[in-house]
């Protein structure tokens, strides 16, 4: 399959698992508590469970040696040479309190690396696309080019996390708190729409913790290839998740860097 073809197959896949969960956003549906065994809340809802389902069945009918890693029903042959890494909703709790800033995660990786990612707000008629050497942002109005913004002092910089609870007590939770210092404001609760906003050019920094590959994936070569970077607080690729730092300027990677690792 062909560069354009694998894009408008992105699309599509964005498209049909959007017109699965639209039914579910601010209505009734059935929830479950993935969580519940260890005592931290972790939201599962149908919507989750069908567009999921939608998106590996189209992969799997449509690149059948490609291998699936997804957040709500687990890895199949995740060792292959491409890999999806997908999350239905991001952000299931902005989902289930009916705020807007949750989105559907589409990302491939080829080798271990992300090379195309995609994020997708059907609500809000938005979307999000980077293959590591640009990326773009289709809304109601058109597409447009998306470009990080320069900034290379954390005092001037715009913070965004999405709960400052994920950070663990002790240590790591005193990086963050530092880093958090250091800047000019910090805003909670943005989830995946946070990292996109960084590729828009209205924020400058995402730092978190705890994050799965499937939070991850797509959204690093959308972040590339608007300008910025994305790595593992050690400096290290942030594909597999955990500790995360995305700039849109590095130089306040940089800067952010010697926060996190003092």
């Amino acid at each position: 399959m062909s560069v354009v073809d694998l894009a408008r197959f992105m699309e599509d896949l964005a498209t049909e698992s959007g017109q699965a969960i639209l039914p579910f956003f601010r209505a009734s549906f059935g929830m479950d508590d993935k969580g519940r065994d260890t005592g931290a809340f972790d939201p599962v809802t149908e919507a989750d469970r069908a567009a999921e389902t939608i998106l590996r069945g189209r992969i799997r009918s449509t690149f059948p040696t490609h291998g699936i890693v997804g957040e709500e029903f687990g890895s199949d042959h995740a060792d292959a040479e491409c890999v999806w890494v997908l999350d239905p909703i991001d952000g299931t709790r902005a989902f289930i309190t009916g705020l807007p800033t949750w989105g559907t995660l589409i990302g491939l990786l080829h080798d271990g690396v992300p090379v195309r990612g995609l994020m997708n707000q059907p609500y809000l008629g938005e979307r999000f696309v980077g293959d590591g050497a640009s990326a773009s942002f289709h809304g109601i109005r058109g597409p447009r080019k998306l470009m990080t913004r320069r900034c290379e002092r954390l005092a001037d910089a715009l913070l965004a996390t999405t709960d400052p609870r994920l950070f663990a007590p002790g240590d790591e939770q005193d990086r963050f708190r530092s880093i958090e210092g250091a800047v000019r404001m910090s805003r909670y609760g943005t989830d995946c729409y946070a990292y996109c906003m960084l590729a828009a050019g209205q924020i400058d920094l995402v730092v978190e913790a705890g994050l799965k590959a499937h939070d991850i994936v797509a959204l690093i070569p959308i972040i590339e290839g608007a300008g910025g970077i994305v790595t593992a607080w050690d400096g290290g690729s942030a594909a597999k998740g955990g500790r995360i730092l995305a700039a849109g300027d590095v130089r306040l990677h940089a800067a952010a860097l010697r926060h996190l690792n003092p």
